[in-house]
């Protein structure tokens, strides 16, 4: 599943491509998503022109130039491709993960501008696309959610309130988009690896000392992804034919009974699962 670094390169991929631009056309080929698009989604976005495409969280936001939003979620497989009508289409993912060239099948939505079009794949079909009307609907739309770990308000003085008398492990919390934003599994067992963290502790037995730990790798981790691509996992090429390849940096994730990589440490890498998903740790360092 794409995490906050992997859609923020969709994110910065998409703006250079499409800030300015006309919605020429639309074709829908299956609006069976997570959330059924409807049937005046074309009629609803046709002639937009995109002032400005942001993130929040794991969410891609294409900012109209008239206030209104298309709300974009890429689910666990979701991709956006870009087809332009002359040159090379050879790599055509805006980002790092899953195939680099458009495949086959599950090509659902496709939007046309002047000189390309943009097309979303997604075989597995949890993401969605959302018209939002105004400003104060897209507020509402992400109220229930936590704020990302970049935000001023994810504090010492958050953490703290938050897990007072929780008896609810920290891997959870930090997978938990109602706590905060943008965090998924692969970047939790990294973060709580460099804090010295076990997975497994209860919230409300950290220390001040932890909490900052969490705050300051939290912004650290996700920063460092960002700028070296995202983590493709496999070893795939973007629209620009260079690799993601924070999983290069990767301490834990997907290292089970490799040495700890920490120095002068002689532990090994476990594998647990927690929430029903993969959690790795140091059985020496992280307490």
């Amino acid at each position: 599943m794409p995490e906050l670094p992997e859609v923020e390169i969709v994110k910065k991929s998409l703006a250079k491509k499409i800030s300015k631009k006309k919605i020429k056309k639309i074709i829908i080929r299956n609006r069976n998503l997570r959330f059924k698009i409807p049937l005046k989604f074309e009629k609803l976005l046709l002639h937009k022109i995109v002032k400005k495409v942001t993130r929040f969280s794991k969410y891609l936001i294409l900012n109209f130039s008239d206030g209104s939003f298309c709300l974009i979620h890429l689910g666990m497989s979701g991709t956006i491709h870009l087809i332009k009508k002359k040159g090379s289409n050879k790599f055509t993912n805006v980002s790092f993960y899953n195939s680099p060239n458009l495949p086959k099948k599950h090509n659902h939505i496709e939007i046309q501008f002047k000189d390309f079009k943009i097309i979303y794949n997604d075989p597995r079909r949890f993401g969605f696309f959302k018209f939002i009307e105004n400003k104060k609907e897209l507020i509402n739309r992400f109220s229930h959610l936590g704020p990302e770990p970049f935000f001023k308000n994810f504090n010492l003085k958050y953490l703290l309130k938050y897990f007072f008398n929780k008896k609810k492990d920290i891997k959870s919390f930090l997978i938990d988009q109602n706590f905060v934003s943008g965090i998924g599994n692969i970047y939790a067992s990294e973060i709580l690896f460099l804090s010295k963290v076990k997975p497994t502790t209860y919230a409300m037995k950290l220390s001040i000392e932890d909490c900052k730990k969490i705050i300051y790798f939290s912004k650290s981790v996700l920063n460092k992804a960002i700028k070296k691509g995202g983590s493709s996992i496999r070893n795939f090429k973007n629209i620009s034919g260079k690799n993601g390849n924070f999983q290069k940096e990767f301490k834990v994730y997907q290292r089970e009974n490799l040495n700890c990589l920490r120095n002068k440490c002689a532990g090994k890498i476990k594998k647990i699962f927690i929430s029903n998903r993969s959690s790795f740790f140091c059985n020496t360092c992280q307490k």
